[in-house]
């Protein structure tokens, strides 16, 4: 079976780690796979990419198609909306019917069994294309939180063989925009190697934030997100303040890992923002802003708790399932994907959105109890070994594409 899988970027965020992930539980799985990844530019993932013996083709894509977002448009509705999403100018038209023209060059170049699309903007190009090639759209997103794409992806999915929804909530959504688009739901995995417990190194934290090095070791806690803002920041820093109101000074600290990476004003939290925020936290040194860190394996070893404060439902989650799999006891804003990862009270403790009360008690009931870290962190581990391991991730995946494929000869045999 040849697989030709589409991206938008070359960068390596959460869809691309996932997508990376897919690819080598694939690899393993069959290493008689042809896989080939189409991008729009080169960068980091072509050659990890090709680390897992991925071929890789560039497909540039010009500028005014990649500048589109689908919030520029409202109020309107089906193929208009996909065609002028993509196409508002004259200019644009023109660009967007030259790539789409060297788009199916390379769909028939490759010859792939299957297509595999894993960006939005993808999904309403191969359905635009109106292949013969079975398209699989792999939604990563709430695609009914988008009023415009919402329509666009509607307007299309007759022309894909199916969809795939990194959640069960992501699928229902799916459901009620994509109609009788066949949805099936295969969470995310991750590997298992690289986040495995081991011992962690506090201090180093401590380097990183610009902390000083404590007398005692405190109990760290650590949020791990972007700085998008309905990740949560500010109720975690909120959370810090109410806890550390309730500890002796020195008991605890608090830090802040990652950075901006969005381009939209308003979209992000700042520095600075949250540091005004923190308000006494730095002057005692128990909040410190580590910034981006790629090693985030030794970042979860390193701390006693992980938190996931994000204000919004959450499609998958996948900084709480790398905090399980390092044995970290974790607490989940526990609604939409979030909430399929995790048995509250077994394996994690679950916390209302945006409730900076209620996380702050659960750290609090956390750092007093050592004994509910550890059976908690262990628990964690055993469920992330038995649902999330990469193995399974690739036999899900190849079981839908199986599923399509023969679904697709039946109704050709009925024609």
């Amino acid at each position: 079976m040849r697989i030709l899988f589409l991206n938008i970027t070359a960068q390596v965020g959460g869809a691309e780690r996932s997508l990376l992930d897919l690819l080598a539980s694939l690899r393993q799985l069959d290493p008689t796979l042809e896989l080939i990844l189409g991008l729009t530019a080169d960068g980091p993932l072509v050659g990890l990419a090709e680390e897992l013996r991925v071929k890789t083709q560039v497909l540039p894509m010009p500028a005014e198609l990649l500048g589109f977002g689908d919030t520029a448009l409202r109020g309107q509705g089906g193929w208009a909306v996909a065609s002028q999403l993509l196409g508002r100018s004259a200019t644009t038209g023109f660009a967007l019917r030259r790539y789409l023209a060297q788009l199916r060059s390379l769909i028939r170049t490759t010859a792939p069994d299957v297509v595999h699309s894993n960006a939005l903007k993808f999904h309403l190009l191969t359905g635009m294309l109106r292949l013969r090639e079975p398209v699989v759209w792999h939604l990563r997103d709430y695609v009914g939180e988008r009023p415009v794409m919402q329509r666009a992806l509607a307007a299309l999915a007759g022309r894909v063989a199916g969809a795939i929804g990194i959640s069960e909530s992501v699928s229902a959504d799916a459901r009620r925009v994509l109609g009788r688009t066949p949805v099936t739901t295969v969470h995310n995995a991750i590997d298992l190697e690289a986040f495995a417990p081991g011992p962690g190194d506090g201090r180093w934290l401590d380097q990183l934030a610009g902390l000083p090095l404590p007398g005692a070791e405190p109990v760290r806690v650590g949020l791990v997100a972007t700085f998008a803002r309905w990740k949560g920041h500010d109720t975690f820093v909120q959370a810090a303040r109410r806890v550390a109101a309730k500890l002796p000074p020195d008991a605890v600290r608090f830090y802040v890992v990652g950075g901006p990476i969005y381009q939209t004003a308003g979209s992000q939290w700042s520095v600075a923002e949250l540091a005004a925020l923190g308000g006494d936290l730095l002057e005692q040194h128990a909040l410190g802003f580590t910034g981006f860190q790629a090693n985030t394996p030794d970042v979860y070893r390193a701390l006693d708790i992980a938190v996931h404060a994000s204000t919004r439902p959450e499609p998958f989650g996948r900084a709480i399932v790398e905090a399980m799999a390092t044995a970290k006891p974790t607490i989940v804003a526990s609604a939409g994907g979030a909430a399929e990862l995790i048995r509250p009270g077994h394996d994690a403790l679950a916390v209302p959105l945006g409730d900076a009360e209620a996380l702050a008690d659960a750290i609090l009931r956390l750092a007093g109890d050592p004994a509910l870290r550890q059976q908690l962190g262990t628990n964690a581990r055993t469920a992330v070994e038995a649902r999330f391991n990469r193995e399974r991730l690739g036999r899900e995946v190849l079981a839908f594409y199986r599923q399509l494929a023969t679904a697709r000869l039946a109704a050709r045999q009925v024609e």
